[in-house]
């Protein structure tokens, strides 16, 4: 038997309530930059593309029928193909996303040898994503510093990041999606500017204050959401101690490029969120448009 949900194994019907608690306005704020060819993406993933596979003129020349002989209305339409990685633009890491150690295992005991097919991961796959509504907690880097955006490369640590708790008037709670914003998508989709401040994030002295917390996931505005390269890569040399941690030790699910300026400029630190991944079998991830409620 394999733990295929991680830290939403046990999450409470009694969240949801509490959470729906939080909604007074109806006012509801995306999380998401629209996805579009060429669009800026984690390097080394796949290009995003929108390919027609149907058009109403390409129907009419090649004398297709798809509703039979009669359609003197001359009805068309059209479809594409999506050609992608499940990890463009705003989107969540199924548990089998990251592999660790000379087994290559992943989160719930999965393994290559036994659990990786031509298709994909067969456990801890995206098809075994929960939906997430839920208290939501913004961490506003930039914004505590009174500056657009973190530099490069630049962590954030737990000190700091207490003090802008602190500073916005809440707290981490169990159960909580926290969201650190660093500013990242300020430049989008300014592809140089965005590489001038790639990287920034929380470091590993956040990822275990989130495990104590009992929060169910984490996320921010960039592709990698800790900061890049890792500043205490361990004695084992881990190049990624952040993602270790959350996501293949403790299942604890991590977002990435989730849009959080609006959030921002609004000072809502504090929202009903709700996050809704495809149940894709073999996928390693989620595209999602997540959703602020206030």
């Amino acid at each position: 038997m394999y733990d295929e949900l991680g830290r939403m194994a046990d999450f409470p019907a009694a969240q949801v309530v509490k959470a729906a608690g939080l909604i007074k306005q109806g006012k509801m704020i995306s999380l998401a930059s629209p996805r579009f060819p060429g669009m800026p993406l984690f390097p080394g993933h796949p290009p995003f593309q929108v390919l027609n596979a149907r058009t109403p003129r390409g129907i009419r020349t090649a004398g297709l029928k798809p509703w039979g002989e009669v359609n003197d209305v001359g009805l068309g339409y059209m479809a594409e193909y999506l050609m992608c990685t499940s990890h463009s633009g705003a989107h969540i890491d199924a548990l089998a996303h990251m592999t660790i150690g000379e087994d290559m295992h992943w989160y719930g005991g999965g393994n290559p040898d036994e659990h990786l097919t031509a298709n994909g991961p067969v456990v801890g796959d995206a098809s075994k994503l929960p939906p997430f509504f839920t208290r939501g907690v913004l961490v506003d880097v930039p914004g505590f510093r009174g500056t657009q955006a973190m530099d490069g490369h630049e962590p954030v640590y737990l000190d700091e990041v207490q003090a802008i708790l602190a500073a916005e008037g809440v707290t981490v709670q169990p159960y909580d999606v926290v969201l650190f914003r660093t500013g990242y998508l300020s430049f989008w989709p300014d592809e140089a500017a965005l590489i001038a401040h790639r990287g920034a994030g929380p470091d590993i002295s956040v990822a275990r204050w989130l495990l104590e917390q009992g929060v169910v996931a984490t996320g921010s505005d960039t592709e990698s959401f800790e900061v890049q390269p890792a500043p205490d890569k361990g004695p084992e040399g881990n190049p990624q101690p952040v993602h270790t941690a959350l996501l293949i030790e403790n299942g604890l699910y991590i977002m990435e490029s989730v849009d959080l300026e609006q959030l921002a400029e609004a000072k809502i630190y504090e929202f009903c969120f709700v996050a809704l991944p495809l149940k894709i079998k073999g996928a390693t991830g989620s595209m999602i448009d997540p959703v602020a409620i206030v």
